[in-house]
């Protein structure tokens, strides 16, 4: 069974007057917190005060909040009421000048330590950070991870709210303390912005897919490289762009007599043709002078297009669109 801390009360009786000395009453029309202390002695305004706030004090609050109930019983906040302090505190109030009633609040004291980590726990246990809208690039699809709010609750707001319920009892318990919404960086809608172009190329199935605002666009067949030449594999970007290139040849056994050699574009002897989106480590994608070759693995690492599928993809893609190479 749950063990109940008592709610802790400082009752304080007022000393007996000396024989024949009349007891001090506190002032008509001065309350506490609402209840009537006009005329009362001292001893008999504490004894009201916590007959008819004790209790009431005593009650749990709690926070309702995400669909979530927090309870606190206030004598874990270590909430100490004073009857007699708030007796003396009205009378010293009906001695004071003043016009009409007057409503003198309760003494009242607490743990403010303990609200403090109170309020920060229900702002911890239903705080969601927001999150940020993704792409998962596949070579055939590309799925959209969408964006959520996230929210945060005000921890010194809440337990500034729970102090002014324990000095009050005529407050209400249930506090609906308000979420603060947390909006993402990246929106759904702004990720397919981010994404607005997207290259995949499938070597094993020899086809250039272009992706636009996320959706499918085109696919064109490709040429690939070959085994002893392979099209790397891996997330790249396109980072340069150039139309009928020049071609600077490696300088590697296969280059032939043009080991070493620049062939200017546009010539006859050069194997980039119209066309050139560069990706990395000289290889790209470039128009092609063997339009067998599409469909096989013939290049020496670069991805080849016939002339006119490479200039009818080369102005939808700009320079850093993103390339995954599988397959």
């Amino acid at each position: 069974m749950r063990r109940t801390i008592p709610l802790t009360i400082a009752f304080v009786l007022a000393l007996a007057a000396p024989s024949g000395a009349q007891e001090p009453r506190i002032a008509a029309g001065v309350s506490a917190a609402g209840v009537d202390l006009s005329g009362l002695t001292l001893a008999e305004a504490t004894g009201r005060l916590h007959t008819l706030e004790g209790p009431a004090l005593g009650r749990p609050l709690s926070a309702h909040v995400a669909g979530r109930k927090f309870a606190v019983v206030p004598a874990r906040l270590k909430l100490v009421f004073d009857g007699a302090k708030t007796a003396r505190r009205a009378y010293n109030a009906g001695i004071a000048p003043h016009a009409g009633p007057v409503d003198v609040p309760l003494h009242i004291t607490y743990d403010k330590r303990r609200v403090a980590r109170y309020a920060r726990g229900v702002a911890s246990t239903v705080a969601r950070a927001p999150r940020d809208a993704t792409v998962r690039i596949a070579l055939r699809h590309i799925t959209r991870v969408p964006s959520s709010d996230g929210r945060a609750l005000n921890a010194k707001a809440l337990a500034a709210a729970v102090g002014k319920v324990l000095s009050d009892p005529r407050r209400q318990r249930v506090l609906h303390p308000p979420l603060r919404v947390l909006k993402p960086k990246v929106t759904t809608a702004g990720v397919a912005r981010a994404y607005g172009t997207v290259i995949t190329i499938d070597r094993g199935a020899f086809t250039l897919r272009l992706f636009k605002r996320l959706r499918h666009a085109k696919t064109y067949h490709v040429a690939v490289g070959q085994p002893a030449y392979p099209t790397p594999t891996g997330r790249f970007s396109i980072t340069s762009k150039a139309v009928n290139p020049t071609w600077t040849a490696p300088d590697q056994p296969w280059a032939g007599a043009y080991r070493n050699e620049a062939v200017a574009g546009g010539s006859a002897e050069n194997p980039l043709k119209a066309r050139w989106m560069g990706i990395a480590n000289g290889v790209g994608i470039h128009g092609t002078g063997i339009p067998e070759s599409i469909g096989t693995a013939a290049s020496h690492g670069c991805i080849r297009m016939t002339v006119p599928d490479v200039i009818d993809l080369y102005p939808r893609v700009p320079v850093g669109t993103p390339v995954l190479i599988g397959g």
